[in-house]
């Protein structure tokens, strides 16, 4: 069982701040946590590195591409500022 010193030291490494009202609750929370996770203990998974499932990626598959450039004008049109052909954006980013 977690104590309320072991909730308030994680709660700081977190940077969160409990009230002392709130800290029995969390303790409690912490506790049903734990007992949550330490369900993993009872899976039975192989020890050793031979016996992993083989990996595969999933794939969709290759369809007809639209024709190159058919969303750009759509696209383009929406835009509020343009410069050209290239659309402006507001710049967030400074090299002060």
């Amino acid at each position: 069982m977690a104590t309320t010193e072991e909730v308030k030291k994680l709660a700081a490494l977190a940077r969160i701040k409990i009230s002392e009202a709130e800290l029995g609750k969390f303790t409690s929370e912490f506790d049903a946590i734990l007992a949550y996770v330490g369900q993993l203990e009872k899976l039975d998974l192989p020890k050793s590195g031979k016996e992993k499932p083989p990996l595969r990626n999933v794939m969709r598959e290759d369809g007809e591409p639209h024709t190159t450039g058919a969303y750009t004008q759509k696209l383009a049109e929406q835009f509020p500022t343009r410069s050209g052909d290239a659309l402006s954006v507001k710049q967030i980013i400074s090299h002060d």
